[in-house]
């Protein structure tokens, strides 16, 4: 046994180099067709060009509408947890009692706060707001009824709970009108996911899209080489070696096409960068435009990428096989 032992040790010392030889091998052997490929699409710049720029519009389509909808959902994240309830009194009942009702309203524990806007305070921002003031200043009696602004507290503030706030607070004799301030942000969600869905929707069409552009293209290049694969087949070259370069070829188109279109997205979110903050501040807001920063650019490019391999990967798979040496 120790002999057998002995005499086996040397033999698998031997295969070690030989392992690691072939795959250092291959892995030049990648690395030479990874950048032999490069240099045969810049060859043909324009078509290359042109196959990338279809690539990367048909990108950008579906990325340029997610970054539009994080901006949208960004801009309304706030909103949710500011679920108000305008409760606004008849004209005959005083301030006074306003500030009573804000009072009964504050202690229940469905509550967060109750604050109370005067008939004074409301007239003084309505002719604020609206620009009227010289208008307003003629009338003999302020129209308008004094209102209390009820928050929520935290643990009811979905929409459930708060509308039976509402139609509590609505029964009571003082309350004119009960109004529910967040219904429009509920609509608002609701039009943010069949947004939300459609993107996933466009974006899955054009990935297929994709495919199909970088699968036509490398089809017609093994049209175009037809001859020289039937030669290489002949002198004994396997598929997997005459695949390779047809398969970078196609991650090239794609990882450019990632490129261009995460190029375009951001130039364009660059145009609408400064609209956006003079709009901001016209609502006394801080908000800034999202872009394609971290993640959603990496999986831009690499989708991008991918695409370009996968739709290689079909074509080569399909046609390549149909050419042999006659």
């Amino acid at each position: 046994m120790g002999v057998v032992t002995q005499r086996a040790q040397p033999a698998i010392r031997r295969r070690g180099p030989g392992i690691r030889h072939r795959t250092i091998s291959w892995a030049l052997r990648h690395l030479q067709v990874f950048f032999y490929t490069l240099g045969q699409l810049t060859r043909s710049p324009f078509g290359s060009a042109m196959t990338a720029s279809v690539i990367g519009i048909a990108l950008a389509l579906p990325a340029g509408l997610y970054v539009l909808l994080e901006n949208a959902q960004s801009m309304s994240s706030g909103w949710e947890g500011t679920a108000q309830i305008s409760l606004f009194l008849h004209s005959k009942v005083s301030d006074g009692r306003a500030a009573e009702l804000a009072g009964q309203m504050a202690s229940l524990p469905e509550v967060s706060t109750a604050r109370v806007i005067t008939r004074a305070e409301a007239l003084a921002e309505f002719q604020e707001m609206s620009g009227f003031g010289a208008a307003l200043e003629a009338l003999e009696a302020n129209p308008l009824p004094s209102v209390i602004v009820v928050q929520p507290a935290v643990a009811h503030s979905d929409a459930e709970a708060v509308k039976g706030l509402v139609a509590k607070f609505a029964t009571q004799a003082e309350v004119d009108i009960a109004q529910f301030d967040l219904q429009w942000v509920k609509r608002l969600y609701a039009l943010m996911e069949i947004v939300q869905r459609g993107v996933l929707v466009l974006a899955a069409l054009l990935s297929v899209a994709v495919l199909l552009i970088v699968g036509n293209t490398i089809r017609l290049d093994i049209e175009n080489r037809r001859e020289e694969i039937e030669i290489a087949k002949l002198v004994g070259a396997t598929n997997a070696f005459i695949r390779r370069p047809f398969l970078y070829a196609g991650f090239w188109y794609g990882l450019f096409g990632g490129l261009l279109a995460y190029a375009l997205v951001s130039s364009a979110l660059e145009l609408l960068r400064e609209p956006t903050r003079q709009l901001a501040l016209l609502y006394y807001s801080d908000f800034a435009l999202l872009g394609l920063e971290g993640t959603a650019s990496m999986v831009l490019v690499g989708s991008g990428a991918l695409l370009g391999l996968g739709g290689s990967w079909v074509a080569v798979g399909r046609h390549l096989s149909s050419i042999e040496p006659s």
